[in-house]
């Protein structure tokens, strides 16, 4: 799915064209999860991620060793 047509009435979206569009422009995903019992905190989990595309244009933020990098 190219170019950012904005959705009209009457116009079906798929899965597919969601996740594309959410991955080109890049998704941050936060939440906290707590299971307890009787006021007691048995197990919290906090997710904090973000999810984008990766194209050959963005730099990779490390050093690749093949590429002249010091050992």
């Amino acid at each position: 799915m190219t170019g950012g047509a904005p959705l009209g009435q009457g116009r079906e979206l798929s899965l597919l064209d969601v996740l594309d569009r959410l991955l080109a422009g890049g998704v941050v995903l936060a939440g906290d999860l707590t299971l307890r019992i009787a006021d007691v905190d048995l197990v919290r989990i906090d997710l904090h991620a973000l999810i984008g595309s990766v194209d050959a244009s963005v730099p990779p933020p490390w050093e690749l060793p093949w590429e002249g990098g010091a050992s």
